[in-house]
């Protein structure tokens, strides 16, 4: 493994124990989700680290703003995602609380990203 700045980011680490929260939550989704919620939120999940690594990586201050940008418009999505699996009663919400805390620390965090990349 290459030892690359992101890798020092602790927005990139929470993105990483985002996607594996995802992961574990959802081995519990049920078999007919495989090809619809299981992978979209798998993909986002994924999304939102890789455009932090990427944007990291970046020199052009309005590249990475965009990583960032691209990363927490992911995090929505997961959020939109786990919202539709509550409604459909997929999860019971104590299943959710380390999911949500994840999510919720990721978004602030490249929140303040995107706002001080300068």
């Amino acid at each position: 493994m290459l030892n690359l700045n992101h890798k020092k980011l602790i927005v990139w680490e929470k993105s990483m124990n985002l996607v594996r929260e995802v992961y574990a939550l959802t081995k519990r989704l049920p078999k007919e989700e495989l090809y619809v919620l299981t992978s979209q939120l798998r993909r986002a999940s994924v999304s939102v680290a890789s455009n932090i690594a990427e944007g990291a990586s970046r020199k052009s201050t309005i590249e990475r703003r965009r990583f960032y940008q691209i990363s927490r418009s992911s995090a929505v999505e997961i959020d939109t995602q786990i919202e539709i699996c509550s409604m459909l009663n997929y999860f019971k919400s104590e299943y959710l609380l380390t999911l949500k805390s994840e999510l919720n620390n990721v978004f602030a965090l490249l929140t303040a990203m995107i706002n001080n990349t300068k």
